[in-house]
């Protein structure tokens, strides 16, 4: 068994400045750490249970299978703050079949962010036998 200490999920962004921009201050995410210098650098943003790292640069934008899934406390709140920065949402929240909130939104480079939360009547918030 492979005992995992950390995680986190690299982006290669098309402009790095810009996904920094995006990911720090418009979604707000903290920094965990920073690393490199000049416009192709390495920031990573505490994201939860595991990190995002942006770094260097790709000449492509990253695959329309990727995306980010990130658990919010409450995504109606989430949803007026970052429409409030002008953050595009391309779906607001919707209730879904299996009971998650879900809101999505797409970085710089159109990689889709899933927010969701998790009501409290929901299964996810319990474990059996704890």
């Amino acid at each position: 068994m492979v005992h995992v200490l950390s995680s986190r999920t690299l982006l290669r962004p098309t402009d790095p400045e810009r996904s920094r921009a995006f990911y720090g201050e418009r979604l707000g995410l903290p920094v965990y750490r920073e690393f490199g210098t000049g416009p192709e650098r390495g920031t990573v943003y505490f994201l939860g249970g595991g990190f995002l790292e942006v770094s260097g640069r790709a000449s492509e934008p990253p695959s329309p299978a990727v995306s980010l899934w990130m658990q919010v406390e409450d995504v109606t709140a989430a949803y007026e703050e970052l429409r409030a920065k002008g953050v595009e949402i391309t779906r607001p929240p919707v209730k879904e079949p299996w009971g998650l909130i879900e809101m999505w939104l797409a970085d710089p480079d159109g990689t889709r962010i899933v927010l969701v939360e998790v009501p409290g009547d929901h299964p996810l918030r319990y474990r059996a036998g704890i």
